[in-house]
């Protein structure tokens, strides 16, 4: 209870102190005049009332004793019938009597106006009876009188005793009705006491408001307007129609936030549109950019680093860029960074590899952004470099070089052994060991030649050369590259074998292209098949129909039982100068073979697929598109990728 006394008390003391002194004085004043007027009100209706009730009891004493007078003859001599006309007139031809009983001296009423005895019998079937004193008439002829309220006000009660010669012979009770002329300036006085309170608030209420309306409103509206301006709200406006003073301070302040909007929205555009051109240069350069301020928080970012940094769903600007960079970036640039914001060092650059969201390497640029002064540091622009096809192509071409010098190193070196060799000792050799040197010279020089047109095969492939791609009969292609080979795998002992579908449909290819893939994947399966084994090249059209051709493909298969390919080197045949004999020591071949194979294959838009188990033997296999005879012969693009050119 305590507690909800002191919160209404706090209540009641905040919500008072938010009004001026003004206002508290005008509703103190307005107060005590009230409860003056509410005093006087309420003494002017005592009095009034008072008054109509002494006035109603001397009225009511003398006529009942004048009536009492008329009666009480009537009464001893039991003639009631007079009793009840005489009556009848009075209370008829008075309209201050409400009522007029008879009593005999038990106080049962034998008779009364407006209530007959019959009446009250017939409809009530009670008797009715005066409560008197017991000592009544104690007083001999005085009046007894009482006042009791009614609706219509308060009515006084007069009981006379009726005597004669001394006997008592009962009691008349008369009930007078209000004095109508004093009920009246009762209710007019209050009524009129009611309206003058009402005035009184209502004047005092609209006094306020129109010190609201012309005054305190205006101050609240440029004090309000004052504050949004401070807060850089320059479309406040003051919509007041005033005048005088007021009214020119408003249109005054009306001008000058005008003014104010106009200069703030012509910087906005100049900002705006320099922001824009910020924006789309840094969007649209291939590095990614970062810019920071001195807390670390990221002001702008473009998609480029969005994309490296794996950001495209986080929203990072205005975030510490330290909260969101990989972990392997955070612990390079981190030093750097808070040394670069305060000023001890003005660029750095790093090369940091990322393996999220995608392995690759970056190079990170450092720069400090000062302002127009060069004075003071205002932030850190960060350049982010994908570097991963640069750091591939290097690396590629390093091992390129390697491997091939290597690769003609070995041949140049058996070549100049044995040129030398006959040159100083030919005359002291014999003749079947000048041939056995002639013959090496003239194999390792076939060696370095096939190696040198795998290279220049290579190379034309990524080199960006375009072929044409028509319409290629498989079985004519197939035809003549197991006539180059037929002699020899027959000298090998290898079975050669040929199953082509019938009616197998043309190909979309390039015919020489085609020619070079059968003969590299049929010249390794014969080198690696032992004698008394089986090569098959197998062509055939395939059931399904891809959805951007109306036919089915056609699928080419090159089968060998050699010694297969382990599976830890599966992944890797395809590389360049990668040999499964550089393993193993026993065969000699240039490793650029299935790598021609390979990029022929994607330049048809096609993979090329494998099957191998050690000991058992090997399966090459790939897909081609029918050729549409409605489709026009088109040009392919050599493009030359960095998975193609990577080396192991």
């Amino acid at each position: 209870m305590l507690t909800l006394l002191k919160t209404i008390r706090h209540a009641i003391a905040s919500w008072w102190s938010e009004f001026t002194l003004q206002t508290k004085l005008l509703a103190v004043a307005t107060l005590v005049v009230s409860l003056v007027m509410s005093g006087l009100t309420f003494w002017a209706v005592n009095t009034i009332q008072q008054d109509a009730r002494m006035n109603d009891t001397r009225f009511g004493r003398d006529l009942g004793l004048l009536l009492a007078a008329n009666v009480a003859p009537l009464v001893a001599d039991n003639n009631l019938t007079e009793v009840a006309q005489f009556s009848q007139r009075f209370y008829s031809s008075t309209s201050s009597v409400r009522y007029m009983l008879y009593a005999d001296e038990t106080g049962e009423i034998f008779f009364g106006i407006p209530f007959w005895e019959a009446e009250v019998e017939n409809s009530l079937t009670i008797k009715r009876r005066i409560q008197l004193p017991e000592d009544y008439p104690g007083d001999g002829e005085k009046p007894m009188v009482r006042q009791h309220m009614t609706p219509d006000g308060v009515v006084t009660d007069v009981f006379i005793p009726l005597i004669v010669n001394k006997k008592y012979l009962g009691v008349l009770a008369i009930g007078i009705n209000p004095n109508q002329t004093a009920v009246i300036s009762t209710n007019f006085t209050r009524d009129v006491t009611i309206a003058v309170f009402i005035t009184i608030w209502v004047m005092v209420i609209l006094a306020g408001v129109i010190n609201a309306l012309t005054i305190t409103k205006p101050i609240k509206e440029l004090l309000v307007g004052v504050k949004e301006i401070a807060t850089g709200n320059f479309k406040q406006r003051i919509d007041l129609p005033l005048g005088g003073e007021l009214g020119e301070l408003i249109l005054s302040f009306n001008e000058m936030a005008e003014r104010l909007e106009r200069y703030e929205e012509q910087n906005i555009e100049e900002l705006t549109a320099e922001k824009a051109k910020l924006e789309t240069l840094v969007s649209t350069i291939a590095d990614g950019a970062v810019l920071i301020d001195n807390n670390m928080q990221v002001i702008l970012v473009n998609p480029t680093a969005r994309r490296i940094f794996g950001w495209e769903t986080a929203d990072v600007v205005g975030c510490n860029v330290l909260h969101h960079l990989p972990s392997a970036v955070q612990m390079e640039i981190s030093g750097p960074l808070y040394e670069m914001a305060a000023g001890e060092c003005e660029s750095a650059e790093f090369r940091i590899f990322l393996n999220q969201p995608t392995p690759r390497t970056i190079r990170i640029l450092l720069t400090t952004v000062l302002n127009v002064q060069r004075e003071s540091i205002k932030g850190i622009a960060i350049t982010v470099q994908d570097i991963t096809r640069e750091v591939e192509l290097n690396d590629a071409k390093s091992q390129f070089i390697s491997n091939v010098s290597h690769e003609l190193r070995t041949p140049l070196f058996n070549i100049k052994t044995y040129i030398e060799t006959l040159h100083d000792y030919g005359e002291d050799l014999g003749l079947e060991e000048r041939q056995e040197f002639l013959q090496t010279v003239n194999h390792e020089t076939d060696r370095l030649t096939r190696l040198v047109n795998d290279v220049l095969d290579l190379s034309k492939l990524e080199s960006g050369r375009q072929y044409n791609f028509d319409g290629v009969d498989l079985a004519q292609a197939i035809e003549q590259t197991l006539r180059t080979y037929q002699l020899n795998a027959k000298d090998k002992g290898v079975e050669l074998l040929q199953e082509v579908a019938a009616n197998l449909p043309l190909v979309m290819g390039n015919y020489d292209l085609l020619v070079q893939v059968f003969g590299n994947l049929i010249g390794n399966a014969l080198k690696f098949t032992k004698a008394g084994g089986k090569v098959a090249i197998r062509a055939y059209q395939l059931d399904f129909k891809p959805n951007y051709s109306q036919s089915s493909p056609v699928r080419i298969e090159i089968s060998d039982t050699g010694i297969g390919i382990a599976t830890e080197d599966q992944h890797s045949i395809f590389e360049r100068f990668f040999r499964v004999e550089n393993r193993v020591h026993t065969l000699e071949g240039t490793g650029l073979g299935l790598s021609i194979v390979r990029n022929i294959i994607d330049r048809h838009r096609s993979k090329v697929h494998l099957v191998s188990e050690v000991g058992i033997g090997t399966t090459f296999w790939f897909d081609l598109a029918a050729f549409e005879e409605k489709a026009p012969s088109i040009q392919v693009e050599a493009i030359t990728e960095a998975s193609t050119i990577t080396t192991v």
